[in-house]
C-alpha cells in the first residue's frame, strides 16, 4: 500500500493562484514569462483635477523618454510605448520574474475645455506626469452679490 502525502492548504493555495490570475488579467498586468517576454501591459494611471487643469500621472519605471510617445489627436490624448524584457547574461536565468515588458497604449478622452496648446509633459523618476491646462472660459467664476 502506498502513503498518499496529504497536503492541507493545496486547495487553498490554488484558489489563491486562480484569484491572482483573475487579478492580473482584469487589471491589465501580464505575468511576465522569460520565454514570451513581448506581451501587453497597461502602466498604472493617477488623473487629478485642480481649479486649473488636469493631471495625468503614469508610472513607466525603467524607461527612457525615446521609449514611449504621447499625441493628441480630436481630443484623444494616446500614450505608447514600449517596456524592453532584459535578457539575463549567460549561464544566468530567472528564478522569479514580476516586472512587465512589453507594447502598451493608453488613451485619455480630454474635455474641450482643455487648451490643447498648453499641455506639457515631464519624466522624472520613474513617473510620466502630463499636465493639460483648462481654458479660462471652464475655470470657476466667482460671481458678486449685489444688495439692494
Amino acid at each position: 500500500m502506498e502513503l498518499a502525502r496529504w497536503e492541507p492548504f493545496e486547495r487553498v493555495n490554488r484558489i489563491q493562484s486562480r484569484i491572482n490570475e483573475l487579478f492580473d488579467d482584469t487589471f491589465g498586468r501580464t505575468r511576465a514569462n522569460p520565454t514570451s517576454p513581448a506581451g501587453v501591459w497597461l502602466p498604472p494611471v493617477d488623473i487629478l483635477e485642480s481649479r486649473d487643469a488636469y493631471l495625468i500621472r503614469t508610472e513607466v519605471p525603467g524607461m527612457k523618454k525615446e521609449d514611449f510617445n504621447l499625441e493628441l489627436k480630436d481630443g484623444t490624448l494616446s500614450l505608447s510605448g514600449e517596456r524592453k524584457f532584459d535578457e539575463p547574461a549567460d549561464g544566468v536565468e530567472y528564478h522569479r520574474v514580476e516586472r512587465v515588458a512589453g507594447k502598451f497604449v493608453r488613451s485619455f478622452h480630454l474635455p474641450q475645455t482643455v487648451k490643447s496648446d498648453g499641455i506639457k509633459a515631464t519624466y522624472r523618476d520613474g513617473i510620466l506626469e502630463i499636465h493639460a491646462p483648462k481654458a479660462d472660459e471652464a475655470k470657476p467664476k466667482q460671481i458678486a452679490i449685489n444688495v439692494n
